[in-house]
């Protein structure tokens, strides 16, 4: 941030979603309350420029400075998902990016993947849940790997059907924490396209 002209740039959503990111890891590693981090999430998303962001997180790095990707950084790698005091589903049915990240602050988000494609062999989902619950809904014959903190919280795989992978079947890594909310991956068989009525009496 010691460039004045970038301090005085407007900011997109993108840039705002990633300083609450360093705001939700401060809180889970004890640095900031909850209260603390409710306060600088609403200064967080009233930001209109970069120089706003700066006294929100002043405190929580050696200098003072805040390193954030530049604008359309973290899209090219995945998208995002977040729900803040509401509730997201997300329903993917084609291919999967590499990287996603998925955050419920006081909110839920449920991501189904039982229609989703992983191409690349295996995809990574990055749930954070403050106060709130991020579910996943994968298939029955999905390679799961699910490595995640839960303090105060759950963070692991939920009850639910299942099938031993076949051999080379696509990864599914769920990574993140869970600070008093849930992360969850739950095996459910793919439902089947209900039938049209149209025409039937």
């Amino acid at each position: 941030m010691s460039e004045p002209k970038r301090s005085a740039m407007r900011v997109a959503d993108s840039d705002r979603e990633n300083v609450a990111q360093l705001l939700y890891e401060a809180m889970g590693a004890g640095r900031i309350t909850a209260g603390e981090l409710e306060t600088r999430l609403d200064a967080v998303y009233a930001a209109k420029t970069f120089a706003e962001f700066e006294p929100v997180v002043e405190d929580l790095s050696p200098d003072g400075a805040l390193a954030l990707p530049h604008a359309g950084d973290e899209e090219q790698g995945g998208r995002r998902s977040f729900a803040v005091m509401s509730a997201t589903t997300r329903r993917f049915g084609g291919p999967l990016p590499s990287h996603h990240v998925s955050r419920a602050f006081w909110g839920s988000v449920r991501l189904d993947l039982r229609r989703a494609r992983i191409a690349a062999g295996s995809c990574t989902i990055r749930a954070v849940a403050i106060m709130g619950g991020v579910t996943i809904v994968v298939p029955e014959d999905l390679a799961l790997d699910v490595r995640g903190i839960g303090l105060m919280g759950g963070f692991g795989t939920g009850r639910g059907t299942g099938r031993r992978p076949t051999a080379g079947a696509p990864v599914l890594r769920v990574t993140g924490f869970a600070w008093w909310g849930s992360v969850k991956v739950i095996r459910k068989p793919l439902e089947p396209r209900r039938r049209s009525l149209r025409g039937r009496r």
